[in-house]
């Protein structure tokens, strides 16, 4: 136990009883220390720190509540999808035309379904390959990580070949190749749920103007390759958008 301080101290002097916080003798007027100790106060304790709530923002779909995805899964559908879109450029750089290896879209499309399912991995344009291949990258992972691997593959098979097709039905003399359908498809499922959260203030990780720059390149690339069709492009995109609706909607009920 801490000693408690000193009631009174003797002056040497005089012999008389002072207080032990002066420095000179009220009676004989001695010194009896060159300044006056400090006197200890009780300060009064500290309230505990209140430690903020943490809180959960709206839930994605497949979420668990209070664990979020896990952002370092790998995207193994839009790997693959990647993977196959990067060997098409070296398909056709191997063959005399296209038309040789028979991957372009060629009506009827019926009589060949194999062309559709195989144009949209095929390239004859580096740039075109690039700003397709990237945005398929970058939306896919992020529908991946979103929504799974089964909904990038579906959007591809569905919009992005299905819009070749169409485009191939719409303008028959004219061949539609590459993944512009399947990158635009990606790009508006993704980003529908992403302007509810914009409309209704809510947290959100993404870029909005990023997203519309790559959709813009990607939307202009039948200006800078022929294959690229325009049709097929404008047609993966409201595809997208419209299939897009079901996330946005859910995230609005929340």
């Amino acid at each position: 136990m801490a000693p408690g301080p000193e009631l009174f101290v003797v002056c040497k002097s005089c012999g008389s009883e002072v207080s032990p916080y002066i420095t000179e003798c009220p009676y004989c007027g001695a010194r009896l220390r060159k300044r006056a100790p400090k006197i200890e106060r009780d300060r009064p304790a500290k309230p505990p720190r209140r430690l903020s709530r943490p809180t959960l923002g709206p839930l994605r779909p497949g979420e668990i509540p209070g664990i979020r995805a896990d952002p370092t899964r790998r995207p193994y559908a839009t790997l693959v999808l990647v993977t196959l879109s990067l060997f098409g450029l070296l398909a056709a750089a191997l063959a005399v035309t296209i038309a040789d290896i028979a991957l372009t879209v060629r009506p009827p499309v019926t009589s060949d379904w194999w062309r559709a399912a195989v144009s949209p991995f095929v390239y004859d344009n580096g740039w075109y390959q690039l700003a397709a291949v990237l945005a398929i990258a970058i939306f896919g992972w992020r529908v991946e990580r979103r929504d799974g691997p089964l909904v990038v593959l579906g959007l591809f098979l569905l919009c992005g070949i299905g819009a070749l097709a169409l485009a191939v039905e719409v303008a028959p003399d004219h061949a539609a190749i590459g993944g512009n359908a399947a990158a635009l498809a990606l790009l508006a499922f993704w980003v529908m749920p992403e302007l509810v959260r914009e409309r209704r203030g809510l947290d959100r990780d993404s870029d909005l103007l990023g997203t519309l720059v790559i959709a813009a390149v990607v939307l202009a690339m039948p200006a800078a390759d022929p294959e690229a069709s325009a049709i097929a492009g404008v047609a993966g995109l409201l595809a997208g958008a419209l299939f897009g609706l079901w996330p946005a909607w859910r995230l609005s009920r929340l």
